[in-house]
């Protein structure tokens, strides 16, 4: 049996993984006794970093309130950024996984990563203000940047979407103007650890995120672990190269996902016959029934789905969430993704599999980047 230190930290691990807990599921996540469990959540509760509530359930139902616990907020705090190709988005939240205080700017795509930089440790003193934490409080920093991420220098690849970040030490750079620990992954990695800790994946243990938004890029869930390959690139859906003749890609070749059906390119199809629009004005036009933009939307769920059969074949997940702007399609996206997916996948690996949209939204990335740190080593893959 592991000792009352062991057996403390495992219990604080646990909560920290997964936020609020009862007794019972804390016994099974960190392989302790009931005993052991309820024995260390007194002496956390005693020292004043566990907090308990009630809550409704089958045992409230039955007269035996269910409680469940949760690190106070005295316990530390997360503070999570996530880049975007146009945004910035900071926010803080306790041990408890609970989000404290929040805020997004507008970025421009082709600014040098020195401004992004700073425009988010402006936006980290604003969340930790409002939030009454001190920096002193924080445990760490997880941080999101739109393409591969190499896991041992925290370089950003040449395929990113953000040019002036190509070669930039991101973790080390964010350190060095924070003064806090930084920890940097890939956008989509981050959108599967947060759908899985809170959202749409949870209680699975395979799992694929599809970020479908300007770039097109997929977080893995592999055997119940994050799952980010040798050196940080794996889930670059967008660069599966479906025409080989086609237009040429940011990562030097031609045909890839990403320049069919990115949302620079979709709208730029609509453009001759619509004008400039936004994504979020051509999912209103989809959802008014204007036929260009759902023929545009259902041509691209087609070649989504049919690269996304590939990682059905190769890896055979029980779920696959969409999430990014486009997802905000709806059916109009998902109907022809899970039509394509069906026919292109060999049958047994599209029966397993379940095509969901995300349920986080916009916040997606930003609270993978909080559940980054709430993990702390367990996030490796």
């Amino acid at each position: 049996m592991a000792g009352r230190t062991g057996s403390r930290e495992r219990v604080i691990a646990v909560l920290r993984e997964r936020g609020a807990m009862s007794r019972s599921e804390i016994a099974r996540h960190a392989g302790l006794s009931r005993a052991t469990v309820s024995g260390v959540v007194a002496e956390l509760r005693d020292d004043g970093l566990l907090v308990e509530t009630e809550r409704n359930g089958d045992d409230a139902r039955a007269g035996r309130p269910a409680t469940f616990v949760r690190l106070d907020a005295s316990a530390g705090a997360a503070l999570g950024i996530d880049f975007g190709k146009t945004h910035l988005r900071v926010a803080v939240g306790d041990l408890g996984h609970r989000v404290l205080a929040e805020r997004a700017v507008d970025l421009d795509s082709d600014a040098h990563a020195r401004e992004g930089i700073e425009a988010a440790a402006v936006l980290a003193e604003e969340v930790l203000a409002e939030a009454g934490v001190p920096s002193s409080r924080l445990v760490g920093v997880g941080m999101g940047l739109p393409g591969p991420v190499h896991q041992t220098t925290g370089e950003l690849g040449s395929s990113t979407i953000l040019p002036g970040w190509v070669g930039v030490r991101a973790a080390e750079a964010m350190r060095e103007r924070l003064g806090l620990d930084v920890r940097v992954d890939n956008d989509a990695n981050l959108g599967v650890l947060s759908e899985w800790t809170w959202g749409a994946a949870q209680g699975c243990a395979n799992v694929a995120y599809l970020k479908v938004a300007t770039g097109i890029g997929a977080g893995l869930i592999v055997d119940g672990r994050p799952f980010r390959g040798a050196g940080g690139t794996a889930g670059e859906i967008g660069h599966t190269i479906v025409n080989p003749g086609g237009p040429v890609c940011r990562c030097g070749n031609r045909g890839c996902l990403e320049t069919l059906v990115g949302a620079p390119a979709l709208l730029a199809l609509l453009a001759p016959t619509y004008g400039e629009m936004t994504v979020r004005e051509l999912v209103a036009a989809a959802e008014r029934g204007e036929a260009g933009c759902r023929r545009i939307l259902g041509d691209a769920g087609l070649a989504i789905g049919t690269a996304a059969a590939n990682l059905c074949n190769l890896f055979n997940p029980e779920r696959i969430v969409v999430g990014g702007d486009l997802s905000l399609a709806g059916d109009a996206l998902l109907g022809p993704l899970r039509d394509a997916l069906a026919r292109a996948a060999i049958p047994s690996a599209a029966e397993d599999v379940e095509v969901v949209p995300g349920v986080l939204g916009e916040r997606a990335e930003v609270l993978g980047a909080m559940a980054l740190v709430l993990r702390g080593a367990g996030a490796e893959a």
